[in-house]
């Protein structure tokens, strides 16, 4: 009893150092953002729409607050492979030798799928909901004063959602490669899945039916997309089980 106490406080143990890590890597990611940050904020306003807009500061803290917007997204794109990682890790005696292997090559496509993830909510969802409000406002007869706060993290509230979202197929295969998720659990959240994704969609697009239809869609098929890669995980999976009690189950 004893012993199986301090196998439970080792384990404890691991995943708290482990949390810790993942905490520190976070840390330094956003220091060294915080550094690159320039580059990216140049590029962007170099850009439509932001590139027509006169900007303003309206509180001295908008420009240290723009750079740690920035320095979190860039913290992000390294800390997700990195956190997959020590998931990994920490199952990692559990997993057969082949599972191993499995899952340790989904890791990098994390940061592919992330920045697929971005470039879609910015070339898409962000600029069709910024001409779409900017219409709005001209319609009745504004005058457009925008500071860089507010641009910016109206921005981020549409990329990054849609960014972890995009995560979702990588995340799903992997999890199901550590037999946490399967095919059946999937399905059974469906509905739920559904309802949380349409929230998504049709809080970061504008109001409109025409734009939530072009977003939720796409993040509906991500979900498919994220049951059907799982199922032929899982069948794999279950094939090998069955070898494996064929050969060694007596």
């Amino acid at each position: 009893m004893q012993e199986e106490s301090m196998t439970l406080v080792e384990h404890l143990s691991e995943l708290r150092r482990r949390l810790i890590w993942v905490i520190v890597v976070l840390v330094i990611a956003m220091i060294g953002g915080f550094f690159a940050a320039i580059h990216l904020l140049e590029y962007f306003k170099s850009v439509p729409p932001a590139s027509e807009i006169e900007w303003n500061a309206f509180s001295l803290w908008d420009g240290i607050q723009v750079y740690m917007q920035f320095a979190f997204i860039i913290a992000l794109i390294v800390v997700l492979p990195f956190t997959l990682y020590q998931i990994w890790a920490f199952v990692r005696p559990g997993l057969r030798e082949v599972e191993r292997r499995a899952t340790l090559r989904y890791i990098p496509f994390t940061v592919v799928m992330f920045l697929l993830g971005l470039a879609f909510a910015y070339f898409i969802v962000f600029k069709m909901a910024f001409m779409f409000t900017s219409s709005v406002n001209r319609s009745i007869g504004l005058t457009e004063t925008y500071g860089i706060i507010q641009y910016f993290s109206f921005m981020f509230n549409i990329l990054l959602p849609i960014s972890l979202l995009f995560e979702l197929p990588i995340v799903v295969m992997f999890l199901t490669k550590l037999r946490i998720l399967t095919p059946p659990r999937l399905r059974k959240m469906r509905r739920y899945a559904y309802m949380i994704l349409v929230i998504v969609g049709t809080v970061i697009t504008p109001p409109d039916l025409i734009s939530d239809i072009l977003v939720i869609i796409p993040l509906i098929l991500l979900y498919e997309f994220s049951v059907f890669l799982s199922g032929m995980i899982y069948r794999k999976q279950l094939e090998r089980d069955r070898q494996w009690e064929e050969e060694f189950g007596d």
